[in-house]
């Protein structure tokens, strides 16, 4: 049996200290971790408590954004008086992810850092793959790919990031907030992720021991015309076949401009700029929506079980500029 050392943080600079020796990991809410350690998974030697240091609060920044502090539940998050007002695309990604009971554990930087739900990466009865053994081969290639990516997929892995939260996130242009003994540095969402290719174990740009301290949203511009469309295989708690978050600035009919980001479709949140500039400056159409869909999902690659992504995506595309350029709210 393995022991596993335990510490309570008391503040930030004390956590930091203990986040980086050896093998140390900070546990928050645990509703990912704490799973793959008794998967087998994941084998920290010490767990860093860090739920006593603050970084709980959601806060208005100075310039109109909003700063949410890593350790705010998703509960918490979803359901707050300003991210609902100011970013209701938050806010509907997060109320679509999990149940509620792992919504009121699971934190802002948690919901970032979670791990695929990839059965040959939590299942060790599998014996091939990269993320979880690196250079063991990717089990997936050959079994069941229904759940798998369809794009920024590498020959050692095509899993999926599971996330709905960073989603949205990304479609908001989110800036992660993460910190070092050696002071803070500020991650684009775009640059959190990683694609897979020849190092699928590595999830994040994070370095060894660096925590996540806060989320910063710039100032809202989207007003009500945002939609997250989540598909999956049953309404509760299920992980996305495909989810898409547009976030629209329209002038009438006009599109201003237009972000949108898919979940489930890749290794990481997936955006496409020079789609959406595609969008800016024109009229929202179906022929146009379809010809924005067909630019996000160049370059898709399936598999035998899950080469249907790549429509469902075109399609769940379409609909949700739709939905969220008539400003409907669900």
């Amino acid at each position: 049996m393995q022991s596993i050392f335990y510490d309570r943080a008391n503040d930030l600079a004390h956590a930091l200290q203990l986040g980086a020796q050896p093998g140390a990991r900070y546990v928050a809410g645990g509703t990912n971790l704490i799973d793959l350690m008794k998967g087998d998974v994941e084998h920290p030697v010490r767990l860093v408590d860090i739920n006593r240091i603050g970084l709980d609060q959601i806060a208005g920044l100075p310039d109109g954004g909003l700063r949410i502090g890593a350790l705010a539940r998703n509960s918490d998050m979803a359901w707050h008086p300003l991210v609902r007002q100011r970013y209701p695309l938050l806010s509907q990604a997060l109320l679509a992810g999990a149940s509620p009971q792992l919504r009121n554990m699971a934190t802002a930087g948690g919901n970032l850092l979670q791990r695929t739900r990839c059965p040959y990466f939590t299942d060790t009865a599998f014996e091939h793959c990269n993320k979880r053994a690196p250079g063991s081969g990717c089990g997936a290639l050959q079994g069941y790919q229904r759940m798998h990516a369809v794009l920024g997929v590498s020959g050692a892995c095509i899993a999926v990031h599971p996330s709905d939260m960073a989603v949205a996130l990304a479609a908001l242009d989110a800036v992660v907030v993460a910190a070092l003994a050696g002071g803070e540095r500020r991650i684009a969402m775009a640059d959190f992720h990683r694609l897979p290719g020849d190092t699928p174990q590595f999830d994040t740009t994070l370095e060894r021991g660096e925590m996540i301290t806060a989320i910063d949203l710039p100032p809202p511009r989207f007003g009500q015309h945002v939609h997250y469309l989540k598909l999956r295989d049953r309404a509760s708690y299920a992980f996305a076949l495909v989810s898409v978050a547009v976030a629209l600035e329209m002038d009438g009919a006009t599109v201003r401009a237009g972000q949108v980001a898919l979940g489930g479709v890749a290794h990481k949140p997936w955006r496409v700029a020079a789609a959406e500039a595609l969008l800016a400056g024109q009229p929202l159409n179906n022929e146009r929506s379809r010809q924005f869909a067909a630019r996000v999902m160049e370059g898709a690659h399936g598999y035998p079980d899950n080469q249907f992504k790549i429509q469902l995506a075109q399609r769940a595309i379409v609909r949700a500029l739709d939905t969220a350029a008539r400003g409907e709210r669900t």
